[in-house]
C-alpha cells in the first residue's frame, strides 16, 4: 500500500511538473509579442511626435507672419495719424476750423492712441 500511495505522489508531481511546463512554454511566444507590440508603439509615438514638431513648426511661421503684419498695420496707422497732424496743422495755418475728432472714443481703441500721440 505504501508504494500504490508513493506511485499516486510522484505521478501527480510528475503531472504538475508537465501542467508547469506548458505553462511556461506557453509564455515564451508572449515575451516576444511584447517586444513586437513595443515596437508598434514605438513606431507610432515617432510618427506622433514627428508631427507635432511639424505642427509646432507651422504655428511658429504663421505666429511670425502674424507678428510681421501687426508690425506693417502699426506702422501704417502711425504713419496716418502723422498725416492727419499734418492735415490739421495745415488748416489751422490756412485760419480753418479741422473737423473735431470722433466723440465718444471707443473702448477697444482707447489703449492704442496713446501710440499714435493722440
Amino acid at each position: 500500500m505504501l508504494t500504490a500511495v508513493s506511485a499516486l505522489a510522484v505521478a501527480m508531481v510528475t503531472a504538475l511538473g508537465g501542467i508547469a511546463t506548458a505553462v511556461i512554454g506557453r509564455r515564451a511566444p508572449r515575451g516576444q509579442q511584447r517586444r513586437d507590440d513595443f515596437a508598434v508603439v514605438t513606431e507610432r509615438m515617432d510618427k506622433e511626435i514627428a508631427r507635432q514638431g511639424q505642427r509646432i513648426d507651422e504655428l511658429e511661421a504663421e505666429a511670425e507672419r502674424d507678428r510681421a503684419r501687426m508690425t506693417a498695420q502699426a506702422f501704417a496707422l502711425r504713419y496716418l495719424a502723422g498725416w492727419a497732424r499734418s492735415l490739421v496743422g495745415y488748416m489751422r495755418q490756412q485760419q480753418l476750423e479741422p473737423p473735431p475728432p470722433p466723440q465718444p472714443i471707443p473702448e477697444e481703441v482707447a489703449p492704442y492712441l496713446h501710440d499714435v500721440g493722440m
